[in-house]
């Protein structure tokens, strides 16, 4: 029988913990990403291979990671990527992955996931520095003005 489908808040938790490990040990390969989802020691029970949400998310973070860092840039003035966080970091990443990945994930969504992860996991400041670069980045995303920034 299968193990039961894990709620997407669960699943995008995971998702952060694991993609948030890898900004200490990174990954080369697609190999070792996926080695550091089966392994992570924070792995839900019902989350037993490499697919669904959780690992759409991982993979399309890693893949898309130059990306995703080079339109993060663009939205948060003043702060180079190397400045910024890694909790803060990687829920940008994460964010606009499902803002310009993501069909099936309103902006809203992603916005709202993202600031409530911040609260979570990251300190006072995290939630709204956060939603301010998530705030530009939807708007960028709405106008099309992002598009132009994609490889």
């Amino acid at each position: 029988m299968a193990s039961p489908k894990a709620p997407r808040r669960q699943e995008r938790v995971f998702a952060f913990k694991v993609l948030y490990g890898l900004c200490f040990c990174e990954a080369k390969t697609l190999e070792e990403v996926e080695k550091a989802f089966v392994n992570s020691p924070d792995r839900p029970e019902n989350i037993v291979s490499c697919e669904g949400f959780a690992w759409d998310m991982v993979s399309g973070v890693w893949h898309n990671r130059p990306w995703l860092d080079k339109a993060l840039e663009t939205f948060s003035e003043n702060w180079r990527i190397d400045r910024i966080g890694k909790v803060e970091l990687t829920l940008l990443r994460i964010a606009l992955f499902e803002l310009t990945g993501r069909n099936d994930i309103p902006p809203k969504v992603a916005l709202n996931e993202a600031v409530e992860l911040s609260k979570q996991f990251g300190d006072e400041k995290s939630r709204s520095f956060v939603n301010g670069i998530l705030d530009a980045a939807a708007r960028a995303v709405e106008s099309g003005a992002l598009a132009s920034l994609k490889p």
